[in-house]
Protein backbone atom coordinates (compact mmCIF):
# COMPACT_ATOMS: atom_id res chain seq x y z
CA UNK A 1 0.00 0.00 0.00
CA UNK A 2 1.38 3.24 -0.65
CA UNK A 3 1.51 6.11 1.80
CA UNK A 4 -1.00 8.13 0.56
CA UNK A 5 -3.58 4.88 1.42
CA UNK A 6 -7.22 6.17 2.57
CA UNK A 7 -7.83 4.72 6.33
CA UNK A 8 -10.67 4.50 8.55
CA UNK A 9 -10.14 3.86 12.53
CA UNK A 10 -13.19 3.67 13.88
CA UNK A 11 -13.61 4.45 17.96
CA UNK A 12 -16.39 2.19 19.34
CA UNK A 13 -17.47 2.99 23.28
CA UNK A 14 -18.61 -0.11 25.31
CA UNK A 15 -22.26 -0.35 25.64
CA UNK A 16 -23.76 0.30 28.94
CA UNK A 17 -22.11 -1.76 31.77
CA UNK A 18 -23.63 -2.67 35.47
CA UNK A 19 -22.72 -1.17 38.73
CA UNK A 20 -21.22 -4.16 40.56
CA UNK A 21 -19.33 -5.37 43.79
CA UNK A 22 -16.87 -6.63 40.58
CA UNK A 23 -13.63 -5.39 39.92
CA UNK A 24 -14.14 -2.54 37.54
CA UNK A 25 -12.29 -4.57 34.94
CA UNK A 26 -15.04 -7.54 35.18
CA UNK A 27 -18.24 -5.33 35.26
CA UNK A 28 -20.83 -6.72 32.59
CA UNK A 29 -23.36 -4.84 30.31
CA UNK A 30 -26.83 -3.87 31.70
CA UNK A 31 -29.84 -5.14 30.10
CA UNK A 32 -29.78 -1.72 27.79
CA UNK A 33 -26.42 -2.30 27.24
CA UNK A 34 -27.22 -5.75 25.46
CA UNK A 35 -29.90 -4.25 24.03
CA UNK A 36 -27.77 -0.66 22.48
CA UNK A 37 -24.46 -2.92 21.42
CA UNK A 38 -26.34 -4.79 18.38
CA UNK A 39 -28.05 -1.94 17.09
CA UNK A 40 -24.43 -0.24 17.12
CA UNK A 41 -23.09 -3.17 14.92
CA UNK A 42 -26.39 -2.37 12.53
CA UNK A 43 -25.32 1.10 12.23
CA UNK A 44 -21.66 -0.14 11.53
CA UNK A 45 -22.99 -2.96 8.91
CA UNK A 46 -24.73 0.21 7.17
CA UNK A 47 -22.00 1.98 7.04
CA UNK A 48 -20.30 -0.55 4.95
CA UNK A 49 -16.96 -0.07 6.14
CA UNK A 50 -15.34 -3.98 5.75
CA UNK A 51 -13.07 -4.17 9.28
CA UNK A 52 -9.76 -5.54 8.29
CA UNK A 53 -8.78 -5.61 12.69
CA UNK A 54 -10.66 -5.03 15.86
CA UNK A 55 -8.71 -4.16 18.82
CA UNK A 56 -10.77 -4.90 21.66
CA UNK A 57 -9.79 -4.15 25.46
CA UNK A 58 -10.18 -6.95 27.62
CA UNK A 59 -12.25 -5.93 29.86
CA UNK A 60 -15.60 -7.84 30.62
CA UNK A 61 -17.90 -4.93 29.37
CA UNK A 62 -16.09 -4.36 25.82
CA UNK A 63 -15.85 -7.74 25.07
CA UNK A 64 -19.51 -8.77 25.79
CA UNK A 65 -20.14 -5.21 23.53
CA UNK A 66 -17.94 -6.55 20.51
CA UNK A 67 -19.30 -9.78 20.33
CA UNK A 68 -23.23 -8.32 20.08
CA UNK A 69 -22.01 -6.10 17.76
CA UNK A 70 -19.72 -7.93 15.68
CA UNK A 71 -23.22 -10.51 15.02
CA UNK A 72 -24.48 -7.86 13.02
CA UNK A 73 -21.48 -7.43 10.45
CA UNK A 74 -21.44 -9.14 7.61
CA UNK A 75 -18.02 -10.29 7.74
CA UNK A 76 -15.77 -10.35 11.66
CA UNK A 77 -12.68 -9.35 11.07
CA UNK A 78 -9.57 -10.71 12.76
CA UNK A 79 -10.13 -9.62 16.62
CA UNK A 80 -6.95 -8.77 18.94
CA UNK A 81 -7.91 -8.20 22.58
CA UNK A 82 -5.00 -6.25 23.90
CA UNK A 83 -5.05 -5.00 28.03
CA UNK A 84 -3.37 -1.57 26.98
CA UNK A 85 -7.12 -0.52 26.13
CA UNK A 86 -8.13 -0.45 29.31
CA UNK A 87 -7.59 2.59 31.32
CA UNK A 88 -4.93 3.89 28.57
CA UNK A 89 -4.24 7.26 28.41
CA UNK A 90 -4.84 9.58 24.91
CA UNK A 91 -0.78 8.97 24.49
CA UNK A 92 -0.69 5.53 24.96
CA UNK A 93 -3.88 5.13 22.31
CA UNK A 94 -1.93 6.74 19.52
CA UNK A 95 1.01 4.82 20.52
CA UNK A 96 -1.31 1.41 19.95
CA UNK A 97 -2.46 3.00 16.83
CA UNK A 98 0.66 3.53 15.62
CA UNK A 99 1.56 -0.23 15.81
CA UNK A 100 -1.07 -1.30 13.46
CA UNK A 101 -0.01 -3.28 10.39
CA UNK A 102 0.32 -1.07 7.13
CA UNK A 103 -2.27 -3.75 5.48
CA UNK A 104 -4.83 -2.77 7.48
CA UNK A 105 -7.30 0.00 6.11
CA UNK A 106 -9.59 -0.01 8.33
CA UNK A 107 -9.10 -0.41 11.89
CA UNK A 108 -11.92 -0.66 14.98
CA UNK A 109 -10.82 -0.36 18.34
CA UNK A 110 -13.61 -1.33 21.06
CA UNK A 111 -12.75 0.95 24.70
CA UNK A 112 -13.58 2.76 27.16
CA UNK A 113 -13.91 6.88 28.02
CA UNK A 114 -12.46 9.05 29.09
CA UNK A 115 -9.91 7.77 25.84
CA UNK A 116 -12.43 6.81 22.84
CA UNK A 117 -13.66 10.61 23.14
CA UNK A 118 -10.02 11.83 23.72
CA UNK A 119 -8.80 10.02 21.08
CA UNK A 120 -11.45 10.79 18.41
CA UNK A 121 -11.01 14.47 19.24
CA UNK A 122 -7.44 14.58 18.91
CA UNK A 123 -7.51 12.45 15.54
CA UNK A 124 -9.98 15.10 13.96
CA UNK A 125 -8.66 17.96 12.11
CA UNK A 126 -11.55 18.38 10.50
CA UNK A 127 -14.97 17.19 10.46
CA UNK A 128 -18.07 16.47 8.00
CA UNK A 129 -20.95 18.61 8.88
CA UNK A 130 -21.46 19.19 12.41
CA UNK A 131 -19.74 16.01 13.25
CA UNK A 132 -17.35 17.58 15.60
CA UNK A 133 -19.90 19.98 17.44
CA UNK A 134 -21.89 16.94 17.86
CA UNK A 135 -18.78 15.50 19.67
CA UNK A 136 -17.93 18.49 21.56
CA UNK A 137 -21.85 19.31 22.71
CA UNK A 138 -22.80 15.00 23.11
CA UNK A 139 -19.95 13.90 24.61
CA UNK A 140 -19.25 10.35 23.72
CA UNK A 141 -22.08 7.90 25.32
CA UNK A 142 -22.02 4.08 25.69
CA UNK A 143 -22.41 2.56 22.60
CA UNK A 144 -21.44 5.81 20.05
CA UNK A 145 -18.82 5.63 17.84
CA UNK A 146 -16.82 8.00 15.98
CA UNK A 147 -15.22 7.30 12.42
CA UNK A 148 -12.25 9.14 11.34
CA UNK A 149 -10.88 8.92 7.98
CA UNK A 150 -7.07 9.97 6.95
CA UNK A 151 -3.99 9.17 4.68
CA UNK A 152 -0.88 7.76 5.67
CA UNK A 153 0.51 4.92 7.32
CA UNK A 154 -0.38 4.20 10.88
CA UNK A 155 2.73 4.89 12.08
CA UNK A 156 2.10 8.67 11.34
CA UNK A 157 -1.35 8.98 13.11
CA UNK A 158 -1.17 11.92 15.41
CA UNK A 159 -2.74 14.51 16.71
CA UNK A 160 -4.98 16.26 13.95
CA UNK A 161 -4.23 14.07 11.06
CA UNK A 162 -7.74 13.09 10.53
CA UNK A 163 -11.12 13.61 8.99
CA UNK A 164 -14.14 12.84 11.47
CA UNK A 165 -16.60 11.47 9.09
CA UNK A 166 -19.39 9.96 10.93
CA UNK A 167 -20.18 10.36 14.78
CA UNK A 168 -22.89 8.11 15.65
CA UNK A 169 -24.72 7.98 19.21
CA UNK A 170 -27.98 5.53 20.09
CA UNK A 171 -30.17 8.48 20.51
CA UNK A 172 -29.40 9.31 17.22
Amino acid sequence: MSADTSRRIVLLRHAKAEWSQESDHERPLAERGRTDAPVAGRKLADSGIVFDLALCSTAVRTRETWKLAVHEMPQRPKTAYEERIYEASLGELIALVNETPDDVTNLLVVGHNPGMHALADALSGSSEGDALGRLARGGFPTAAFAVVEFSGPWKSVEHGVGRLTDYWTPND
